[in-house]
């Protein structure tokens, strides 16, 4: 949470973010400290992170950067721990904090004391590598309880050979790793291997190390060993772009940046990625690797430009695969968050509409706009689209979709007929509110029944706007047709109004697809007994434990069917042409 200043005033996660912001929107019962930072706090920036284990870490690392005067600040700056495993002959397993000076193996760094325990925990459960000091385990005369519990194979008195052990050291160390694919196919390979043999029990011990690691294998995107990297991902929306850099350095997520360079119109999100890396890493210190979600062009030029200023090679990525791979689609995904609350900001939504009231001859910027879009494939699923925007962006409670019905196939003008009618008759028998905008995706023909529906109805407080896709369908290039002032407009590309006028036209798009998607789905699973009037969901229960499924209900005679319980021979004839019409 920040101030007006841009000052970070709180870091916090959350599992459910909803959930948890709403809770300090609250009119009463805040504590104190919340209070008084709500009166301070101007903006929200959102991170989505991987998991909570990776949000810990990032909020940490936030607060010991920011230092929010609403956080809890530690006075000692603990590092973080990690899990240590050495290099003797019988390795142990334990935790360490400071620095790695012993011979052996690091793990982490963990989120927390309580992550490693855990770790440990269920790997003692698991491979069974010891865990205890040296002295203890060099002393030992016979096992200890540890060996009695099934948590260690004694090694300390030979109860294991040293190859067996370090079996288990290297399954353990793959865990560790990650790899857990790879552990699980070699667990399960010796699993068959001992069933083969007949030795079931070592093969129980196998398929229960397969269900363990299956539980708890969590990868940590946060840190990692792969040193110090960029991931950059971009993405263009109405004429916006938005970069997301997420600061990677030995491993660990630093936190991340967004930015909105200003671009020219038809510009598109690999040509502004590859002007922001030369612009930005040239003015600023650049890692040893960059992640991109395009590839740049010049490439290979910018490599060797920003090679040569770091003084060490330095390498562009996009076609990554596995962990940086999924760092990449958790720096689009924020990026396209941070670009839609960007788009929907109300700052941004104030300077559109005052635009728009401008472009449309408005006497005030308009408080509520409509948008209809149609959407089917060769006449099939037709479904009609609303979408609804206000002073503050998209009112997603109040979008509405309406499934076409009785038209010819592919007659969009019927189907807008259809969803206009049903939608403002509904409006004004419940004197809900009518917007002041009613924006049609189409030309003159799609306006002009919007305009017989609206007279028809007698309500002429609406300014109806047809928004026609310009030459070779290109955005930037739209045509506004506007019947109540006798004109047609064609703004300019880089205009806010109609960025805005995309934005609502490309939401009415995408929730008729949506709409439409889902209905020819679920026409094309559903069954013929539910197109039958009268066949409810009991009847068509009855019919199919009578006959044991659709095909014997299909091959059945009237007179088989008359014969199930609340099938009347009337209906039973219907069932029967049903199956039998093409016949």
């Amino acid at each position: 949470m920040l101030d007006a200043n841009g000052e970070v005033l709180y870091v916090g996660k959350a599992r459910n973010l909803k959930k948890r912001v709403s809770s300090y929107f609250r009119k009463s019962g805040l504590a104190v400290k919340t209070h008084a930072m709500m009166h301070q706090m101007a903006s929200v920036e959102i991170t989505v992170t991987h998991t909570e284990a990776e949000a810990l870490i990032l909020e940490n690392n936030l607060i010991k950067t920011h230092r929010p005067r609403y956080n809890v600040l530690l006075r000692d700056d603990k590092s973080y721990p990690f899990i240590y495993l050495s290099s003797e002959e019988y390795p142990r397993l334990a935790i360490h904090r400071g620095a790695r000076r012993l011979k052996g193996r690091y793990f982490g760094p963990y989120p927390s004391a309580g992550a490693v325990r855990e770790t440990l925990h269920i790997l003692q459960k698991t491979f069974r590598v010891r865990q205890c000091e040296d002295s203890f385990f060099r002393n030992r005369s016979r096992p200890c309880l540890q060996f009695q519990i099934k948590r260690c194979t004694a090694p300390c008195v030979g109860f294991i050979d040293a190859a067996a052990y370090a079996e288990d050291v290297r399954h353990t160390v793959l865990f560790l790793d990650g790899k857990s694919s790879a552990l699980n196919e070699e667990l399960a390979a010796s699993m068959e291997a001992a069933a083969a043999r007949l030795d079931y029990e070592t093969a129980a011990v196998y398929r229960d190390q397969i269900a363990s690691v299956s539980r708890v294998q969590e990868r940590q995107y946060v840190s990692g060993e792969s040193g110090d990297l960029d991931i950059l991902a971009c993405v263009v929306s109405a004429a916006v772009a938005c970069v997301q850099v997420f600061f990677v350095r030995h491993g660990i997520n630093l936190g991340n940046k967004l930015f909105f360079p200003r671009i020219p119109v038809d510009s598109d999100a690999r040509d502004v990625l590859s002007a922001f890396v030369a612009q930005y890493y040239l003015e600023h210190p650049v890692p040893a690797k960059l992640l991109t979600n395009y590839a740049l062009q010049d490439a290979a030029l910018l490599e060797q430009v920003l090679s040569e200023r770091a003084g060490r090679k330095v390498t562009l990525s996009h076609g990554v695969r596995g962990e940086k791979a999924r760092w990449l689609a958790l720096g689009v995904a924020n990026a396209e968050q941070a670009l839609a609350a960007h788009l929907g900001s109300q700052a941004g939504m104030q300077q559109r509409l005052l635009m728009l009231q401008e472009v449309l001859q408005l006497e005030e910027p308009p408080g509520r706009m409509e948008c209809f879009d149609i959407s089917h494939t060769q006449g099939e699923g037709t479904v009609a689209s609303c979408v609804v925007f206000d002073a503050q962006g998209p009112r997603k409670s109040d979008y509405r979709r309406f499934n076409i019905r009785d038209i010819a196939d592919g007659d969009d003008y019927a189907a807008m007929e259809q969803a206009l009618l049903r939608r403002y008759t509904r409006l004004k028998t419940d004197d809900a509110r009518l917007p002041e905008v009613l924006f049609i995706d189409g030309g003159k023909g799609q306006v002009g029944v919007a305009r017989r529906v609206l007279e028809e109805l007698q309500i002429e407080e609406i300014l109806i706007v047809g928004v026609a896709k310009g030459p070779e369908r290109r955005p930037g290039l739209e045509v506004l047709h506007i019947p109540a002032q006798g004109r047609t407009l064609e703004l300019d590309g880089a205009s806010p109004a109609l960025h805005l006028i995309q934005q609502i036209r490309d939401e009415a798009h995408r929730f008729a697809i949506t709409g439409h998607r889902q209905r020819r789905a679920k026409a094309r699973n559903a069954s013929p007994l539910e197109t039958i009037p009268g066949v409810g969901p009991r009847r068509r229960q009855r019919l199919l434990k009578q006959f044991g499924g659709l095909q014997e209900v299909a091959r059945a005679g009237v007179e088989d069917l008359h014969k199930v319980p609340g099938i009347s021979r009337a209906l039973a004839q219907q069932i029967y042409d049903t199956f039998h019409s093409d016949n």
